[in-house]
């Protein structure tokens, strides 16, 4: 999709990768918009504006707010910066659509998004996309809700997610849920979990029990929480690897720098690793596990990645540099709003609208709004192998107006 985000369904209609930064509620720890680490953040350092930001971009009649850390300091303005050039890049590719985004920098900080949205809903915007941060989601929330306005923010953070404050964010639990449905239904029923005892484990945790509970038939056999530390995390390793008999698939939802080690410590008390059907979530989306032989035919739940990497050669070919891994929520953000003031009249931001069971299709493939806030993705189920990934089931291309799992 580069030149609009797709509707799903009728032109009258109604008939989606870590400790993940939107668990944390301050600019001072990494972003809150993304659901993994270090491949969501630049390694580019943000280039300086020749000249000043437009307060404004567009020139259309309907108005959104758009809030972001720009002026924030180390990875948070660099995702603020791509985010705003994503945008940017949007308007463009949609031909100059009817909306006008009102530009509000918060630096990071709550109370600069709360300001940033009133101000914006001042000026007449009908909608609110943003703010990165868990706790600027809050604060922004309040004064949009007083207003009837609508939000779509960019945290991770479930918590924040409300009635009319939706997350177009890649939710931690959406990976874990679909990984265990792909498992459960090649017959995999029997799990083991070793988890990283962070911010990002404890919702991961939840949502796999959970994920397990739903299908029927399906157990935990063991589950530890280990630290990233080689010599603390021996005996929680050891503890999964004794049980690791009973089960037929374990789950590690962690990073490329720390489930090498994991393996490492499974392999070195015996654990057969190739016997189990190894698990993991959009974290594994990193060349490091790629490159570890023991973990050869693992599986996550990610975005396919093919709408991403054509989304960067776009962006490269505009800016001259790469965007951050979060570049595309603001992309398909304003995609999103263009395509409904085109096609869906004066009720286009209503609840009934934004959470169409249809969803839309964006740069990283299907999604849809909850009534609670949260959302639901059509994720692919991707397969390791040595010599890069593989896709192991597609995505979904369609809701069908049902659940997503």
């Amino acid at each position: 999709m580069s030149a609009q985000l797709q509707v799903q369904g009728s032109a009258d209609w109604p008939t989606r990768r870590r400790a993940v930064a939107g668990l944390l509620g301050t600019a001072g720890a990494l972003l809150a918009g993304c659901s993994q680490t270090s491949q969501y953040l630049s390694s580019t350092p943000a280039q300086s504006p020749q000249t000043p930001l437009a307060a404004s971009i567009g020139a259309g009649q309907v108005k959104a707010g758009l809030i972001l850390p720009l002026s924030a300091a180390g990875n948070a303005g660099v995702a603020g910066q791509a985010m705003r050039n994503a945008a940017e890049m949007a308007i463009a590719e949609f031909n100059n659509p009817n909306i006008q985004l009102l530009v509000k920098d918060d630096g990071g900080t709550a109370e600069a998004a709360r300001v940033g949205a009133q101000q914006a809903i001042d000026d007449g915007a009908e909608i609110i996309l943003g703010p990165l941060f868990a706790q600027s989601v809050g604060f922004v929330g309040q004064v949009a809700r007083a207003r009837n306005i609508p939000v779509i923010a960019f945290s991770t953070d479930a918590n924040v997610a409300s009635s009319g404050v939706y997350l177009l964010s890649f939710l931690p639990e959406s990976d874990v849920d679909r990984i265990v449905q792909y498992a459960a239904s090649t017959g995999k029923h029997s799990f083991a979990a070793l988890i990283p005892d962070n911010p990002y484990g404890t919702v991961v945790e939840a949502a796999f029990k959970q994920a397990v509970t739903r299908r029927g038939g399906g157990q935990i056999v063991a589950l530890e929480r280990y630290p990233h530390d080689k010599t603390a995390m021996a005996n929680p390793v050891r503890s999964v690897g004794q049980a690791s008999a009973r089960a037929d698939a374990l789950f590690i939802p962690d990073g490329g720098d720390a489930v090498p080690d994991v393996a490492q410590a499974l392999t070195a008390d015996g654990v057969n690793l190739k016997r189990l059907q190894l698990l993991g979530t959009g974290l594994w989306d990193d060349p490091r596990i790629y490159s570890t032989p023991s973990l050869d035919g693992g599986l996550y739940a990610a975005p396919d990645g093919v709408g991403y990497r054509n989304f960067s050669a776009r962006y490269r070919a505009r800016y001259n540099q790469d965007p951050v891994r979060t570049a595309t929520l603001a992309y398909d953000a304003v995609a999103l709003i263009a395509a409904l003031v085109k096609t869906q009249g004066p009720q286009r931001f209503s609840q009934q609208i934004l959470t169409s069971p249809s969803g839309f299709t964006g740069i990283d493939g299907l999604f849809r709004f909850r009534p609670d806030g949260t959302n639901e993705r059509g994720l692919a189920v991707l397969r390791v192998t040595t010599s890069g990934v593989q896709i192991a089931a597609p995505p979904l291309r369609s809701f069908g107006g049902g659940s997503a799992t």
